[in-house]
């Protein structure tokens, strides 16, 4: 029992780490004179603030540190056309969780959009390495879930390690964790090693992708601190809608979390 809980609690640690880049994952606004981000800091509800920037301040070093350069040395050594393929698989092993999130939303169509890409491209893809099925499936996470099951989001936190969540988020990302098929059937099987694999490669493979965008905004923002928090409630907002939102709708990031939707006209 000690050693079981031990590797839990490595495992942790480790998938904490490896998505570190939840504080990177925003992209660039239209606007890039720095006063397109100002205007919308106070959207969020941040009554921790302080120690939000504490800890923003914590996980930015790390990254600076340890993420980025991985992710840069990673994007400098790989071929595109390889790490397309990492993405691909990491996508593919994602898609049973995004089909029961689909479902308890009541998507029907696209929890059969889950299924078909999960099963054409696991067969027809080489394991998901190819979209084969190529069908754009979105994210989804029980954080959006509970958004459309109405639960509010409470506070804007940001966790050390693993950056920026609300209340509602941080509830959804465990019960993700634990809902979702791949991490079940590896739980059950012993094999600990799938789980901190996936996440350290899911944490670089979202880095390398966010490296130029990160870096527009932390030059042209006031406040890079309430920048992000901004951008990143802008496109949680964009992925709980479907990308119906009112707001200026931003390209997919690598947050895992929730935030309210913002009520149309």
């Amino acid at each position: 029992m000690g050693l079981r809980s031990k590797s839990s609690s490595l495992k942790a640690s480790l998938t904490a780490i490896a998505l570190l880049v939840a504080v990177s994952g925003c992209a660039t606004p239209q606007q890039k004179d720095g006063k397109a981000v100002a205007v919308m800091y106070n959207e969020v509800y941040d009554p921790l603030e302080p120690m939000n920037r504490y800890f923003f301040d914590v996980n930015y070093a790390l990254d600076a540190l340890f993420l980025k350069p991985v992710a840069e040395m990673y994007r400098g050594v790989v071929p595109e056309p390889v790490r397309d393929s990492v993405t691909n698989f990491l996508t593919n092993l994602s898609q049973p969780i995004y089909l029961i999130n689909n479902v308890l939303q009541g998507d029907l169509n696209g929890a059969g959009d889950n299924m078909g890409a999960f099963f054409t491209n696991t067969f027809l893809g080489v394991g998901g390495l190819f979209d084969v099925a190529k069908l754009n499936t979105p994210v989804e996470d029980m954080g959006q879930t509970f958004a459309k099951w109405g639960i509010q989001e409470g506070p804007y936190l940001v966790v050390p390690l693993l950056g920026p969540r609300t209340t509602r988020a941080a509830v959804g990302g465990v019960a993700d964790y634990y809902l979702d098929p791949i991490n079940y059937a590896a739980r059950e099987n012993d094999i600990d090693n799938v789980g901190i694999i996936r996440a350290a490669a899911t944490g670089i493979d979202q880095r390398s992708r966010s490296i130029e965008a990160l870096d527009e905004i932390e030059k042209n923002a006031i406040d890079f601190y309430a920048a992000i928090r901004s951008l990143y409630r802008q496109n949680r907002n964009n992925m709980i809608l479907n990308g119906a939102s009112n707001s200026t709708q931003l390209p997919n990031m690598s947050f895992d979390d929730d935030d309210e939707p913002v009520k149309k006209d």
